[in-house]
């Protein structure tokens, strides 16, 4: 149950920091700005590493948890309590944001730019949790980080992809993030492809480890 714990309040954390800093930067016409946002989903994500790093394997994301079991780095029988505190996590975070801004429109949900199809999105998506899970199962056990360097990795490439693919897709990679805010703001028209395509991105990512690596890849650590 501590597992779980951690994940709860590892997601809770992140999202109400990376989704609060794109609410208040919309509710302040900006004053973040689109590279404060990123800096602030790689910080805080680093940071929640750091602090449950070795007690749950610090996933904070159904994909990544979906992507170690695949892996054989994370028991099956573990994933329905994993996805299920990360979401639980993740709607406490929205649902705080909604009290405390209640003005705000979207509290950091997640959608296609105008004027870029969901198609495309779709596919923009699948590619940035693929790298993302690239980097994270080659630092990680799947139930432990791997030292201090594990943090800084995986909150570097979320602040690089945040920084670039923000503006198309607010670069989720993440289905527990995005459903909670698009349930509670009620903006559930491109909810389809942020809640598949990073399951798919995970997957290919450790398919593709399979394939460049022989040694502890995907070796059974949990």
């Amino acid at each position: 149950m501590k597992k779980e714990i951690s994940e709860c309040i590892g997601t809770f954390a992140m999202v109400f920091c990376g989704c609060g800093a794109m609410t208040v930067n919309e509710i302040t016409g900006g004053s973040i700005t689109h590279v404060g946002v990123a800096i602030t989903w790689g910080l805080i994500v680093m940071a929640m590493i750091y602090a449950f790093g070795e007690l749950s394997g610090a996933h904070f994301n159904p994909a990544v948890t979906i992507g170690f079991a695949v892996a054989k780095k994370f028991s099956w029988k573990k994933v329905p309590q994993y996805i299920i505190a990360q979401a639980i996590g993740a709607f406490i975070a929205i649902a705080l944001l909604w009290v405390l801004f209640p003005e705000s429109q979207s509290f950091g949900h997640t959608y296609p730019a105008e004027g870029f199809a969901p198609y495309k999105a779709f596919i923009f998506e699948l590619i940035l949790t693929f790298f993302l899970m690239v980097v994270i199962i080659n630092v990680s056990t799947g139930s432990k980080e791997i030292g201090t360097m594990a943090a800084i990795a995986v909150g570097a490439v979320i602040l690089l992809e945040a920084m670039f693919a923000g503006p198309m897709t607010k670069a989720s990679m993440n289905p527990a993030r995005s459903l909670a805010p698009a349930v509670i703001s009620g903006n559930l028209q491109h909810l389809w492809l942020y809640l598949t395509a990073p399951f798919i991105g995970a997957i290919l990512a450790v398919i593709s480890c399979k394939l460049v690596k022989e040694d502890n890849c995907c070796d059974d650590n949990c």
